[in-house]
């Protein structure tokens, strides 16, 4: 009689840890399916990026070579495709150097003497430490006009100065929206249709706009003496115009985000702040944007890490040119892989893995973190 209780117990205990188990065991396949598509490719592209790709007769070879393809980036004949040309940087420009990598020591100094010291937070920090000391110094190097920019400057010229023009055009479009002012229905749905729209459909759309002798804007430029003006031979005026173009696309999915944050926050602090006669712009500082500041923080670091893939408007609008002055370092990486070089396009691959990490790991750190609310 007792070895049948026990028998039982132990069939409802078997019972009980299966159905508990039964949500995990149910999502596994699922999962396991994710985790194959996600980390194989990342596997096998790390491999090509540790070697060089062959054709031969009857297949392909492979062959390790260790970091190579990386030194031909950093070092050797990639090197003013993937840094750029480095120029002479003048006295003044090593003194905002000198600012600036003195501000990030005294950020690394303050954290190893506060109380939340930990392995990983102080590697991480000096790797950022590190890189961003590091892309300061390329910057003035590239940058100063003795210089010239490759795709590593140039795709963070797209993600730094990108993200935050379509940042602040958002959100005035999204305060705006907010108030009660008339055909601001009609002017949401409009804000909505550049993101319905493809990539591929932006950058050919951008490309007759901007047709100086034959777009349908052409009578305007010839009005204000642009017709025969090539803005593609242009380095400078070429990448503003992919930026537009970029903007275009991107300010919609930032400005549903914050308008949606705007009109979710409590009105009550907003009508008290108003009884008490504080202005517009108070208001704004004092109450909308801290409240809407965990929401922003988001939608900038999803921004940022697609601003990073910027590949179809460079291709498109200016095919990387004039020379490599747009192409960023996925367009890179896709041209070295339409030439058969998979290494070396497996390489730029993981540099632009590398730098984004960082970058996006820092946003989190810095502005992330500090715009959550307090106990979070």
């Amino acid at each position: 009689m007792q070895t049948h209780k026990m028998n039982v117990k132990r069939k409802r205990s078997f019972g009980e840890m299966l159905d508990q188990a039964s949500p995990k065991l149910l999502i596994l396949p699922t999962v396991l399916i994710i985790l194959f598509l996600a980390i194989y490719p990342l596997l096998l592209s790390a491999y090509l990026a540790l070697s060089r790709f062959k054709l031969v007769r009857g297949g392909f070879e492979l062959k390790f070579v260790g970091f190579r393809n990386f030194k031909k980036l950093l070092f050797g004949s990639q090197e003013y495709h993937f840094l750029g040309t480095v120029g002479e940087i003048l006295l003044w420009e090593w003194l905002l150097i000198v600012i600036v990598i003195a501000a990030l020591c005294r950020w690394m100094f303050r954290y190893l003497r506060s109380a939340k010291v930990t392995v990983v937070g102080t590697l991480g920090r000096s790797v950022t430490l590190v890189v961003f000391s590091a892309l300061t110094v390329l910057a003035f190097a590239v940058l100063n006009g003795t210089g010239y920019p490759g795709s590593l400057m140039i795709t963070l010229f797209y993600v730094f100065a990108g993200v935050s023009i379509q940042f602040v055009i958002a959100l005035g479009l999204a305060l705006l929206c907010a108030q009660n002012i008339r055909g601001k229905n009609f002017f949401r749905m409009v804000f909505f249709i550049p993101i319905m729209v493809t990539p591929v459909g932006i950058a050919y759309a951008f490309r007759m706009l901007m047709d100086m002798s034959q777009g349908p804007f052409s009578p305007l430029w010839t009005l204000f003496g642009l017709g025969e003006f090539s803005w593609a031979a242009d380095a400078s005026m070429a990448r503003w115009v992919v930026l537009i173009g970029d903007s275009w696309q991107w300010i919609p999915f930032l400005f549903m985000v914050l308008f949606a944050a705007i009109e979710s926050q409590s009105k009550d602090q907003v009508e008290a702040a108003q009884l008490d006669g504080a202005g517009a712009w108070r208001i704004f500082k004092d109450i909308t944007f801290p409240a809407i500041a965990p929401v922003a923080a988001t939608a900038v670091l999803i921004r940022l890490i697609e601003a990073f893939k910027i590949i179809d408007l460079p291709n498109i609008l200016t095919n990387g040119g004039p020379g490599i002055a747009t192409e960023s370092m996925t367009l890179h990486s896709f041209i070295a892989w339409r030439t058969q070089d998979l290494g070396g396009s497996a390489a730029v691959g993981y540099s632009l893995l590398f730098i984004a990490v960082v970058v996006c790991v820092s946003f989190f750190n810095f502005i992330g973190q500090k715009t959550q609310p307090k106990g979070a």
